[in-house]
């Protein structure tokens, strides 16, 4: 019986040892994850408290990056702005600058432009100014045939005065209205001449009538001519009951030209075949207003001289 009491024991202290040894382990192992734990919690506490700490700078920083930033777009904007404004009155001042700049420029063309113009071209001298016998335009054009009423004699013209007497002529001819050049250019020894032989035919008094004394003769400028047309045998006195005529009173401003000595004028008897280039622009306002070139006063017609050609 003994041995078997002996083996009990043994048994069971064997069996209490284990547990012991288990438990001790088990004590042990839940010590040591428990530490772990414990440092793990540790330092998730620690970031937690970093991570709280950076959010808390990173959201300062960027309060204060969104503050320097909308300060620093204000005074962007302010000072794009003020240099806006001050580029608007330097614009302004340069407007004015280019206003003032255009005027002198404007002025200095337009003196530079009278300064080549021949002031007697638009002078009123049918019996009020004179032109002496050393008088000539600066330049003069041959009228070609094909333009001229007679192949007998060569009319010339002022040059500058020639392509608005040409366009006339051929725009008359499309128009049914064919003219012709009877007279151009007259120097003052040629009106001398001519008056002394309407002298000795019709007498002083009716020569005095429908031609010029030399020197007051619009021909000397080389800016009038007589014009003719067919039909009627070169009678001037029939010339204003042709087409011609008619195509003249109405357009020839559109040239630069106008009648001289209409019905009823203060100085000759009245020349339908007579017409003066006074330039487009003073030929128009003549036209438009129903007057005639000696109508006007000098000082007036003087301000067209600029607008000759």
């Amino acid at each position: 019986m003994v041995p078997n009491i002996k083996e009990k024991i043994t048994k069971k202290t064997l069996i209490i040892t284990i547990s012991i040894i288990v438990l001790v382990l088990l004590a042990s192992a839940i010590f040591f994850i428990y530490k772990k734990y414990t440092e793990i919690t540790t330092r998730l506490n620690v970031l937690s408290n970093n991570l709280s700490s950076l959010q808390l700078d990173f959201s300062s920083t960027t309060a204060r990056l969104e503050a320097n930033l909308v300060q620093t777009y204000t005074e962007l904007s302010n000072a794009i702005n003020a240099q806006t404004t001050n580029v608007g009155n330097i614009a302004n001042q340069l407007g004015s600058y280019q206003q003032v700049v255009g005027s002198i420029s404007n002025t200095v063309d337009t003196l530079e432009k009278l300064s080549k113009i021949d002031p007697e071209l638009l002078q009123k001298y049918s019996k009020v100014f004179f032109l002496n016998e050393n008088y000539a335009p600066a330049r003069l054009t041959a009228i070609p045939k094909d333009f001229s009423y007679s192949d007998s004699k060569t009319l010339t013209i002022q040059t500058d005065v020639w392509p608005h007497l040409q366009q006339m002529l051929i725009d008359s001819k499309n128009a049914g209205a064919d003219l012709y050049v009877l007279s151009g250019f007259r120097s003052f020894a040629e009106q001398n001449a001519l008056k002394g032989q309407y002298t000795v035919t019709y007498g002083a008094g009716t020569a005095n009538q429908f031609s010029a004394d030399q020197g007051y003769s619009e021909h000397q400028l080389g800016t009038t001519i007589d014009l003719m047309t067919t039909g009627i045998s070169g009678e001037l006195s029939l010339f204003d009951t042709t087409k011609a005529f008619q195509w003249l009173t109405s357009n020839a401003y559109r040239y630069g030209f106008t009648l001289s000595y209409p019905k009823d004028n203060p100085y000759y008897v009245y020349e339908p075949w007579h017409w003066r280039y006074v330039g487009i622009k003073l030929a128009t306002d003549i036209f438009n207003q129903g007057k005639h070139f000696y109508d006007l006063d000098q000082r007036t017609i003087d301000e067209y001289l600029v607008n000759l050609f």
